[in-house]
């Protein structure tokens, strides 16, 4: 074993190593230590990007291992206080925060209390706590705590001191209860007192603030102290008779105006009961359905579903929505059921249509398919398109769209293209092409960027879409945690590829969302696209699928295994499985995930527990070891090491063993083998890959899971901006699209937009449950959701919507 050390990227002179040896008593094994010493000279001359670094290097005939970097820098310790304590007057049983931040240095500093010069130890009283933040708090004041506090600061450097704080805990002086009532004066008052000793201010402390005395008249101002004259008298007499001639006024008047009122009040105008309104009469058609306006919204009684209760519009806007008419004009295409909880039932009624005839036309014809209206420019850029077009190998599927749109699948990679109801002009169909290249990716690595998706190209380049699209890539990033910066990238006409945006940038010019596993993009124009990534951190992880493959050699004792480690995209796998299955190799255990950091550790993968007398691996054989780069800019390309074993007698038709692929010092995932060499006795391993259509091409409602007149509805409802935010921004929200959403408001329909990226999302699920709970949220205070007859849906729309929960 031999260690070095390397500073600053340059070997250390083994002059300057010290090295000690010594034996672990508990393992019986060597130990070598290796020291270097650093200097503060050669750390303040060395001029770098990055602080002075020394890393050590150990390796053995087994290979290398390289320890992390450790950096060298220059302590200190500034001399004033980035904020000093300031004192504080507190009453008794207040809180206390003294607030201290110490100077800048390196390393940063440890934080001390002192109080009249006297440390603080907050574990010897729990009212104190100088944990946080470098704070001094004091949950409940006491007398004993006023003082002068400092704040003290220390590294290895130095010390520096706070300026002091005085802290005065006092309390509040107040009144004692008042006195009992003195007895009545001549005056006809009395009075009580009261003194400021609860407790009496000393030590400066202030007077209590208030009155010391207050009287009162004590015989409730019928107190008279005598007649002076007799004008006095004739002031009351007075007085006395206006009183009673205004109570015998009132009470006339009253006995006149009952008398002149049939019924005993007054009559007032009934037109301010009817406030102009027109009556109208409603017809019970079934006892209880108290919600329906009218014969056509009758529900069908013959559908196991019933109302479970009435609907109470408690919401402001559920009145504002109801005055808007135009929902419940009855649509001929649409069949809901109203229910308490707001579940709505959609569906649609025609059967899907697939196109599996591939039309040799690819510009825009009409439903008459009649090219006399084409202009001959058209046909021309295409052409020299189709030319430009790469002769490596790549998986291609293609399918005509019209005015209807559709979806185009290609099975089992990952990748789909939705195109939108509308987005190309009616009387108009485009043959739309797909494409994923399977050769040596064109798009290369720049510095640390890595290839995390196929390139896809989609087409014809110059079609135009009224409508953004949504392109649906595959990717092999773990997104769970911040350590990547993804971007989205699309090839030029010239070869070169520019950056479209990254992913977590604002954007008005297209959209992407990122998924565990996918990423959905809305474009507005065709192209070729891949998704590549920028590791932030060594956190950042590529996910990795591992997989063994076994065959019979041309030696009948000999047996081969080869381990796969590939992007963990669909695509990337299909093509492992293809060239596999020409080779005569068969899978021997579902493939696994492997995480595999962007630490610089390289991959290990070894052959386990072979038995013994039966089989045996050739010698230094049985571990590979894949570099670290070979891994992580793989480019998509099918990584694979191949193990020999042999058979002692022919006899031996049975193998188990265990293949580990390991990233040093990172995951492992172990492939348990266990198969029968013989074609007779072999057992297939089936590999439940992700399940794209049959049919690579999807046009119209089938193709869709949302039926065009509820997505009408829903973009009707949305599309208004809402008072209360209860709009197109809310139904993103609650389909977890809370991002860059600028890019929807310069839409002519947001909410359909949502929608689109919703179905591109939502391809491989069975139903329509996620939509339905996010509807169900909003829809508690838009009745334009729920009022919709049963009547309004024919019979197929009304089963597709019960059977998919919507």
């Amino acid at each position: 074993m031999q260690i070095f050390f390397k500073c600053n990227g340059e070997w250390v002179h083994q002059n300057e190593h010290v090295s000690e040896e010594s034996l672990d008593e508990s393992s019986g094994l060597k130990v070598r230590e290796v020291f270097i010493n650093v200097t503060r000279q050669q750390v303040e001359d060395f001029h770098g990007p990055e602080d002075y670094w020394c890393q050590c290097v150990a390796w053995s005939h087994l290979g290398t291992s390289k320890s992390r970097k450790a950096s060298v820098r220059i302590a200190y310790l500034r001399k004033n206080f980035e904020q000093d304590p300031q004192g504080r007057e507190v009453p008794i049983e207040g809180m206390i925060v003294l607030h201290c931040r110490p100077p800048e240095g390196v390393p940063a500093a440890e934080v001390e209390w002192l109080k009249n010069e006297e440390p603080i130890d907050s574990e010897q009283d729990e009212n104190i706590d100088t944990r946080a933040d470098h704070n001094l708090i004091i949950r409940q004041a006491r007398l004993s705590d006023s003082g002068n506090y400092t704040c003290m600061a220390a590294n290895i450097v130095a010390k520096r001191r706070s300026l002091s704080a005085t802290v005065v805990v006092y309390v509040d002086g107040s009144w004692e209860v008042w006195s009992e009532w003195s007895v009545c004066s001549p005056e006809c008052e009395h009075l009580r007192i009261r003194e400021c000793t609860a407790p009496a201010p000393r030590n400066g402390g202030k007077f209590c603030e208030g009155l010391s005395q207050e009287s009162e008249n004590c015989t409730d101002g019928l107190c008279i102290l005598g007649i002076e004259s007799a004008s006095d008298i004739a002031l009351y007499s007075g007085l006395g008779a206006a009183v009673v001639a205004v109570a015998v006024l009132v009470i006339g008047v009253t006995l006149y105006r009952r008398s002149q009122s049939d019924y005993g009040v007054d009559v007032i105008d009934s037109s301010a009961l009817t406030g102009g309104f027109q009556t109208f009469n409603f017809k019970t058609v079934r006892q209880g359905n108290s919600l329906l306006l009218n014969s056509a919204m009758q529900p069908d009684l013959t559908v196991s579903r019933t109302y479970s209760g009435p609907i109470c519009l408690q919401d402001p806007l559920d009145k504002e929505l109801m005055t808007e008419s135009s929902l419940f004009n009855p649509l001929s295409d649409i069949k809901v059921k109203v229910q308490s909880s707001f579940m709505v039932s959609l569906g649609v009624s025609e059967r899907a249509e697939y196109h599996g005839k591939n039309h040799s036309r690819t510009f825009p014809h009409g439903n008459n398919h009649s090219f006399s209206t084409m202009h001959p420019r058209n046909k021309m850029p295409y052409i020299q398109n189709l030319s430009s077009l790469p002769t490596r190998t790549e998986l291609r599927t293609t399918g005509v769209f019209g005015h209807l749109g559709g979806r185009l699948v290609m099975p089992n990679t990952g990748v789909s293209l939705l195109i939108p109801h509308g987005a190309i002009p009616e009387e108009n169909s485009w043959e739309i092409y797909m494409s994923i290249n399977q050769g040596e990716p064109s798009l290369q690595s720049d510095g640390s960027e890595v290839l995390l998706s196929p390139e896809v190209t989609c087409g014809p380049p110059d079609m135009i879409v009224t409508t953004p699209f949504a392109l649906t890539i595959p990717h092999c990033a773990d997104v769970s945690s911040e350590h990547w910066n993804i971007h989205l990238k699309k090839r030029t006409q010239q070869g070169k590829w520019e950056e479209v945006m990254s992913v977590e940038d604002e954007s008005t010019s297209c959209y992407c969302l990122l998924d565990p596993f996918a990423c959905h993009v809305l474009l507005d124009s065709f192209g070729t696209y891949a998704l590549t990534g920028e590791p932030i951190t060594d956190c950042a992880v590529k996910q990795l699928k591992v997989a063994v493959f076994g065959c019979m050699s041309c030696n009948s004792l000999d047996y081969n295994l080869r381990v796969y480690c590939v992007d963990n995209t669909p695509c990337a796998f299909q093509e492992v499985v293809s060239d596999e299955r020409h080779q005569g190799g068969q899978l021997l255990e579902e493939p696994k995930l492997l995480h595999f950091k962007g630490n610089t550790f390289s991959l290990q993968i070894s052959v386990l527990d072979i038995p013994p007398f039966l089989w045996r691996i050739k010698p230094f054989t049985a571990c590979q070891e894949v570099p670290f780069s070979r891994v992580w800019c793989s480019n998509r390309q099918p990584l694979h090491c191949a193990f020999s074993l042999e058979r002692y007698t022919p006899t031996t038709t049975q193998l188990s063993c265990k293949i580990c692929i390991r990233q040093l010092k990172g995951h492992e995932q172990i492939l348990q083998v266990q198969t029968s060499i013989l074609e007779s006795e072999r057992e297939a391993i089936t590999f439940f890959a992700q399940e794209d259509s049959t049919f690579p091409a999807q046009t119209g409602p089938k193709a869709f899971k949302i039926p065009y007149s509820i997505r009408q509805r829903i973009c009707a409802t949305f599309d208004t901006p809402n008072a209360k935010g209860k709009d197109w921004q809310m139904l993103a929200q609650k389909n977890s699209i809370n991002r860059n959403l600028s890019y929807f408001a310069t839409q002519s329909s947001p909410s359909a937009v949502i929608l689109n990226l919703w179905e591109a999302r939502h391809q491989h699920d069975g139903d329509l449950d996620s939509l339905a709970c996010a509807l169900e949220e909003i829809g508690r205070t838009h009745t334009k959701l729920s009022n919709i007859s049963e009547s309004q849906l024919d019979e197929a729309d009304f089963n597709y919507s019960r059977q998919n929960g919507l």
